[in-house]
This record gives C-alpha cells, structure tokens and sequence, in this order.
C-alpha cells in the first residue's frame, strides 16, 4: 500500500491519532479524510505545479498536504490545533517543501506570510494558490477574508458543506443565489468540481461536501463608484428577499429614493433581489449614491 494511501486507511489513522493522544474536537468541525481519493484530485485541480506554491488551511493528519507536496514547489499548511503538530512533523518528514505553522487563519497576517514563505531566493514571488479542506463552521469568513485580502493568489480550491457549494457557486435568478453568492462572483470565478460523500471522513459528518474551485478576477467583472456602498445594497436587498428591491431597501434609503433608483437603474418595480445580476446591483448601487 502506498504510503499516500495508508493514511486514508481507518486502522492507520486510529493508530497514529492513539499514539499522539489525539481527540478530535467537535468545536473545530474536524473531520479527516479517508477516502483515498479524493486528496490526489483536489491537488490536480488547484494548479499545484513545481513552479507554484500552495497555502494549505487545516491540513489535519496531512493527507492533502502530502500530496500538494509531491506537486508543488513549496507547501505552507496553517494549522490551528496545536494538538496536531506533533502528528503533522511525523506524517510529514522528509518533504523539504513543505511547513506547518501554527496559528489561526483568519487572525495571521497573511501578506507578510505569503512574502516571506513563497518568496524565491531571486526576490521573484511564486504563484500561490489555496486548497483546503474548511472547517464547515467557518467557512465563509475564510473564503471571505482571502477574496477581500486581494493578495496575489491564482485560485482557491476548497473542500465545504455541499449546501454551502451550492450558495457560493450560485447564478442570479436560483433559489441558492444570495449575498454571499454575488460577493463571491465579484472577486472570482465560482464552479463545482465534484461531490465528496459523508462517508469519505473520519468521524463522518451529517452532511455530505463538494469542492470547489475560485479563480479569482484580474479585475472586478463590473465597475461601482463605491463597493462598500455595492455590498451595502446587496446584503440589504438580500436581507429580506421577498420584498421588491425598493420595499428592501427602505429600512436604509426612503422608499422614494429606493423606487427611484430602481427605475433609473433600468429595472422592473417588481424586481427581487435574488433576479438581479452582479452589474444590475452595480447600476442599482450608484444610483443610491447621488
């Protein structure tokens, strides 16, 4: 059995976490992979090449980060459970490319890591990409945070609650499409790669992921005179979705205000938040601004 494949075996797993006196914490959402896999297709899919870097959030046992290693040039994987450090130096020995450090993703300061991580000995800074399989509870504010960090990764290749993937990945126009949805659209690409069942973790969770994959936009594929004043109207609009945009939007703007933006934006008076597309938001957003 390859040395890949033995830790996505149970029995390898449960004795590797037994020796280092590892429990897993339900407060962390960790379930680890053991489906063998799963792991080689996230790594191909996120363009892990010899020339590029990858930024790994969670790796867990090591799994994934093992086979981003035999791709990559260089592996940074954030660890947050400290418990896991031991577990990861043993996992992981041997693979020059690859570092763990310790601390929480959503609190390190991730433009001076990337610089000092990924940075080559010519001064010239690698492509970086992310993968990762999130932690279900904090999905969306990592996602978030690295789309709005607007630091130079290529892409963002994650593993989350297949609900979630259905959210992020959503078109303008679906039940799914939300705040979320159109956010994610401004700052890149969104598509499913492939379903990953429960019974692909250990312990296995109640519901089944997916993963998928963000590339992310050179430019915005829409222009606003002002994206907080775009997100602003978006989350409001959302907020309560069963409303026309104008009664939406009047807990902020006057109805008066918010009907005549509307129609000067070109939209129907029977608009919903949820039909609307991200550059009809961005018309919406800049006639609110006046």
């Amino acid at each position: 059995m390859a040395e890949e494949n033995r830790l996505t075996d149970i029995r390898t797993v449960r004795e590797l976490l037994s020796r280092h006196g590892f429990h897993f914490s339900k407060a962390m959402g960790q379930n680890f992979l053991i489906n063998p896999t799963v792991c080689p297709r996230m790594a191909e899919t996120c363009g892990a090449s010899p020339e590029t870097g990858v930024l790994e959030i969670g790796p867990g046992i090591g799994v994934l980060t093992r086979e981003l290693a035999a791709r990559a040039g260089r592996v940074v994987a954030v660890e947050l459970d400290e418990r896991l450090l031991p577990v990861l130096r043993e996992t992981l020995a041997g693979r020059e490319n690859t570092e763990v450090v310790q601390g929480d993703i959503l609190k390190l300061p991730l433009a001076a890591l990337l610089e000092e991580k990924f940075t080559r000995p010519d001064g010239t800074r690698m492509p970086v990409a992310v993968c990762a399989n999130l932690p279900y509870y904090i999905t969306s504010p990592i996602i978030m945070l690295l789309l709005e960090s607007r630091l130079p990764f290529t892409s963002l290749t994650v593993m989350v609650q297949k609900e979630a993937a259905d959210r992020l990945c959503a078109v303008p126009g679906t039940r799914e499409c939300g705040a979320v949805s159109l956010a994610v659209q401004y700052y890149a690409r969104a598509e499913k790669l492939f379903g990953v069942s429960r019974g692909s973790f250990m312990p296995a969770p109640n519901v089944d992921s997916a993963v998928i994959r963000l590339t992310l936009h050179g430019q915005p594929p829409c222009t606003c005179r002002d994206e907080a004043q775009l997100f602003r109207v978006i989350r409001t609009a959302f907020g309560q979705r069963r409303k026309t945009l104008a009664n939406a939007l009047a807990g902020v703007y006057t109805k008066e205000k918010a009907a005549a933006a509307v129609e000067a934006a070109g939209l129907p008076a029977s608009a919903r938040a949820e039909q609307l597309t991200l550059e009809q938001f961005a018309r919406l957003a800049d006639q609110l601004a006046e």
